[in-house]
């Protein structure tokens, strides 16, 4: 019976963390919206929603502590909730993200964007399913699934430093519009950092799976914030 009171509540804390992913996907998805529509009501709306994306963070954590704490779970069981606490963590910093660049886009008032947001967009369309798979696999705890998150990173960072090629040649070209491509490559720069978090998680199902850290988790350079 205890134990599968202690199941339910654990599919209970699951549920709750693909329901914060969600919303930090939705947030980073109405941020590039607000910034191509010159939204700044919905890029107001995005910050303000940053605090619903704390108060699951904190959620969360308090479900896990009551676990460990009530249920005294061992080996796996109390891995998986370890992971948690970390990859609200990362869920927490992409909604950050989202805010940050919601005041970009706000910063740069109703002045329409002259330079192309496709590839921004590119980002996104990667980052959406990248995080998708991390958390998938974390609740089906399939490291196969895992890995295939992780990769994604490496065609993000390749993208990023395209697009940052792409905007310092476009400003020595036009100095006019060195200050929109600075805006717009700092919000690339955001992006980027969304896939270093959505890594994390897939790395830390990894551990919450096999009880080992990759090594990136081992490096404090790739754990940025």
């Amino acid at each position: 019976m205890l134990r599968k009171t202690y199941d339910e509540e654990l599919q209970q804390l699951f549920n709750k963390l693909v329901e914060m992913g969600s919303l930090v996907e939705e947030q980073i998805k109405n941020s590039l919206i607000a910034l191509e529509k010159r939204d700044l009501d919905l890029a107001s709306g995005t910050i303000y929603k940053d605090r619903l994306v704390n108060r699951m963070e904190r959620e969360i954590e308090k479900d896990c502590l009551n676990l460990i704490l009530t249920q005294q779970p061992v080996a796996s069981d109390l891995r998986n909730i370890s992971a948690c606490l970390k990859i609200v963590t990362d869920l927490e910093r992409i909604g950050d993200h989202a805010q940050d660049i919601s005041e970009i886009s706000i910063s740069l008032g109703e002045n329409r964007i002259t330079n192309e947001l496709d590839e921004l967009h590119k980002f996104f369309d990667i980052i959406k399913v990248m995080l998708k798979d991390a958390i998938d696999s974390f609740i089906a705890s399939d490291i196969n699934l895992a890995q295939e998150a992780k990769k994604m990173d490496d065609i993000i960072d390749e993208m990023y430093m395209g697009f940052r090629k792409k905007a310092i040649t476009s400003a020595s070209k036009n100095p006019a519009s060195a200050e929109e491509w600075i805006d717009l490559l700092q919000v690339a720069k955001y992006l980027e950092r969304v896939g270093d978090h959505a890594e994390n998680i897939a790395e830390w199902v990894v551990f919450s799976v096999t009880g080992d850290y990759v090594e990136s988790l081992k490096n404090p350079k790739k754990m940025r914030s």
